[in-house]
Order: C-alpha cells, then structure tokens, then sequence
C-alpha cells in the first residue's frame, strides 16, 4: 500500500475551493491500494496534519478540530523522503510515496510547492515547477500559444508600474488595440478571481485596480461572442485529451460565484458542438498541453466564437478543480475514466514521472 500525502487549503484566494476540491479526492480515494495523509495549509500559512474526518474540509471547518491537527512540514532532506510531524512525544517522521498537491492558484499551483516536492524528491501529481509558473502566467502561456501559432483572442498585458506611469495611454491603447468590450485579467490568479468585463472606458480604471489586488502584472482581451468549451488532458508524454464539455454560465461570464457558488451554471457533456469543432478543440488542447511542457493533467479552455465557427483559446489550468462539479472529472468520468480510476492513473503518472 502507498502512502499518499494530499496538499490542500494553502494562502490564495481559491483556498476554499482547494478544500472542497482535497474532500472530494479523498472520498473517492482507493483506499485497498493508498493510505492517505492529509497536510492542510491555513490561510495564513501554517502547515498542520490533519487527522480528523475529512466531511470538515468543507466550509473550512478542519481549522477548528485543534485535537486532530498537529504542526507538520514535508522534510528538505531527501533521505526522509516525507514529512515531519511535531508530536509533543517528539518528532515522527512518515515516508511519503506520492504527493497530490489539490491546491489551487497562487502558492499551489504557481510552481511554489512543486519546487518544495522536488526539492524533497517526492513525486507529485502534475506538472513540474517550470511548467506550473509558465501556465499560471497568462502573458507567457499566450507568448507560447502565440509562438506555435494557436489562436486565440488579441491581447495585451501590462505591469502595475507600467499602468501606475501612463493610466490613461494604457486604457487608449486597450481600446484601440482590443477594442470594446474587454476583460481585465490578473495574469497570475483562478477560478475567475480578479477578472472583470469592460464595457466602456469609464470602468477601465476601476477594473485594473481590482486585478490589481490579485497581481503585479494584468492581461487584457478582447471580449469574444463565444460558447465556453473545456477539454480534459490526461497523461505524461503520450497523453489522451477528453470528451469536450460546454459552460452556459448563470451569469455574463464564468465567475467565481457562477463556477462555485450558484450552482445554476449549466454544464453540457459532450458540448453541443460540431464534431469538427471537437476535433479541433482536444487538437489545440494536446498542442498547448505539449508546447507548455505539461505533465500528468490539465484542464484546456477555449471559446468557440458564434457565427464564425473559430475555436480560440483561452487558458490552461495545471491543476484543475477536482469538487464534485468540476468539469475535469467529469469530462474524463464522460471519457470512460471514473474518479476513483482517474485518481489511481494520476497518481501513477507522478511515479512514472
């Protein structure tokens, strides 16, 4: 039997969401072939091993179980190969075979804790550190969509020093380059946090200083009259892209609350598309996945436009939402891999890695 360390909770704005992503892996869990650790990061950092009933994860409530935490840390020495718990009894040490670090944005996804795991030479489930910082970086991912000739929506970004200098050049130079409306983006952040629609250039200002607060640096686009298509990649250097699956969001677009919060968002799996346009989207997805250098999963998003047909693509998530809504299990649950076999390939996929 393996043991499995599952990362969850972590400093981010998608901490929340990272919780219900971590309780639903481990209700679905092989338990005949993994034993689970459970490693939750607060919200203001603390690394604590949790050893209660994982029903708590939700609405953060495994911070209050103060009798079934403990102060832990995944050990830098390579011969411990695992954790370290700080019992009053003293120190134990637990050998770890895998890691999955159900963490999301900033501090999980970025490529931080990656490069802690590798330091520790732990496999983890995912991609490595160099490609979990360029994916998260919207400007470098749509640099390297652009490189190998992907299409996608016109964009721009911009650094809040750049922005701080010439606000109103900036704003002039977003609407006659992308023209209105448009999206402000963090380039750096989740789950749609951050992300606001533009209609007229009286909002630009307000919009930059909420992306702002997620990240130094923005990207901006042009807003496209489009379906939002997801497709599910799975595998190491010969990886198998999903069923595509449509979003009709409860709201204008895809926000937090729409993915998370109202539950009214309609997900179509398989999407109501052409099958020439499926052809098109798990292609463009395979060719991002390879040309970022990604490894074990992501989750590709893209925007079919109305009336011209164009598949367009819009971003890459390393490690996707795993709740018992998100798409990515279900396109791969749709593809023939049920979650409790997508868990079991994912984690093997980290060891082959």
């Amino acid at each position: 039997m393996k043991n499995v360390l599952i990362l969850f909770g972590g400093v981010s704005s998608e901490h929340e969401v990272s919780c219900l992503s971590a309780m639903s892996v481990i209700q679905n869990m092989p338990c005949d072939s993994y034993r689970m650790y459970l490693l939750g990061i607060t919200k203001t950092g603390e690394w604590l091993l949790f050893e209660g009933d994982s029903a708590l994860l939700e609405a953060d409530k495994w911070t209050e179980a103060a009798d079934c935490l403990t102060k832990a840390a995944i050990s830098p020495d390579r011969r411990d190969h695992g954790i370290l718990v700080f019992r009053e009894s003293g120190t134990e040490a637990i050998h770890i075979d895998v890691a999955f670090p159900v963490l999301h944005g900033k501090n999980g996804e970025d490529g931080t804790v990656q490069g802690v795991l590798e330091i520790a030479d732990i496999p983890y489930v995912g991609c490595d550190t160099r490609a979990s910082a360029m994916c998260m970086d919207k400007a470098v991912t749509n640099l390297v969509a652009d490189s190998v000739h992907i299409a996608q929506a016109k964009w721009m970004s911009v650094t809040v020093y750049e922005y701080r200098q010439a606000p109103e050049a900036v704003a002039a130079q977003a609407a006659e380059k992308l023209s209105l409306p448009l999206f402000v983006k963090p380039a750096n952040a989740g789950s749609s946090v951050g992300i606001s629609k533009v209609k007229t250039v009286e909002e630009f200002a307000h919009a930059m200083e909420v992306a702002f607060r997620e990240d130094s640096k923005v990207v901006l686009e042009e807003a496209i009259d489009a379906l939002e298509i997801e497709c599910a990649v799975l595998g190491n250097e010969n990886p198998m892209a999903s069923v595509v699956g449509g979003i009709v969001p409860s709201e204008e677009f895809y926000t937090y609350e729409a993915k998370y919060i109202s539950g009214e968002s309609e997900l179509q799996i398989p999407a109501k598309i052409s099958d020439a346009a499926q052809a098109a989207v798990r292609s463009a997805a395979l060719a991002i996945f390879t040309a970022m250098g990604c490894k074990g999963l992501s989750r590709v998003d893209f925007f079919l436009e109305k009336g011209t047909g164009r598949v367009l693509f819009n971003e890459i998530n390393t490690l996707p939402g795993f709740t018992s809504i998100s798409m990515y299990s279900k396109l791969m649950e749709q593809s023939g891999i049920p979650y409790p076999k997508l868990l079991d390939r994912l984690l093997k996929l980290a060891q082959e890695k």
